[in-house]
């Protein structure tokens, strides 16, 4: 498992492109979103993603709660292309509970293009999100990053407390790790419930904090790069 390195050239010319763009004109923080897409696309975590469904949570969770916010940051000098706080929240919403279900799923898992599709959506709806909450004032910022944690919360308590499994591209690739396809999938709904929850959470606390204690400040993440 240790081997299986994503060799994909397309995705490596890809991710080349896309650090000497940053090196250009990016700073750390480009830099270390750009290292969590490599761990996420390139690293054998990609090829695990492929037969358990919990390594596929873990993977969307470095997407959108890692990467997302540190490219975030890296694009919060442009003003341009900005969504509201309220349609990033809907989309990205949106997004995640299209791309996990059943069906939408076994698109993705079924054709390459349909696969990236969903990537793409995932993250850069991520992306905007995170945008619009490092921008907006307090309490928009603290709806948008608590109202993504509960969302993702229910959908991984759905995942947890499902009575069978509900992707069938995982039914017979679990066992080879010791692992039912349930259990499975059930480790999933935990990555989700808890773990994903726990940046939105520190990033909104941090936004509670600084406003307590300076009130005087301009109630915006936008200098947080």
């Amino acid at each position: 498992m240790w081997r299986a390195w994503n060799g994909d050239p397309t995705l490596l010319i890809a991710l080349g492109l896309a650090l000497l763009l940053m090196a250009a004109h990016g700073g750390r923080a480009a830099f270390g979103g750009w290292m969590v897409l490599v761990v996420a696309f390139v690293s054998p975590l990609c090829a695990l993603s492929v037969g358990l469904f919990s390594a596929r949570a873990l993977h969307h969770l470095l997407l959108v709660a890692v990467a997302a916010p540190l490219l975030a940051l890296a694009l919060s000098r442009l003003e341009t292309l900005r969504l509201p706080a309220t349609a990033a929240f809907v989309i990205h919403a949106v997004a995640l509970w299209f791309w996990h279900a059943p069906a939408a799923y076994s698109a993705a898992l079924g054709s390459d293009p349909v696969y990236w599709v969903m990537q793409f959506t995932i993250l850069g709806s991520a992306i905007a999100l995170w945008r619009a909450a490092f921008a907006a004032e307090t309490g928009v910022a603290l709806a948008v990053l608590l109202g993504t944690t509960a969302h993702m919360g229910l959908l991984g308590a759905l995942l947890l407390f499902a009575p069978a499994p509900l992707y069938l591209e995982h039914l017979v690739t679990t066992e080879a790790w010791g692992l039912s396809p349930l259990q499975d999938q059930q480790i999933a709904g935990l990555v989700m419930w808890v773990l994903a929850g726990l940046p939105y959470l520190g990033v909104a606390a941090a936004i509670g904090w600084r406003t307590a204690s300076d009130p005087g400040a301009a109630a915006s993440m936008r200098d947080a790069r």
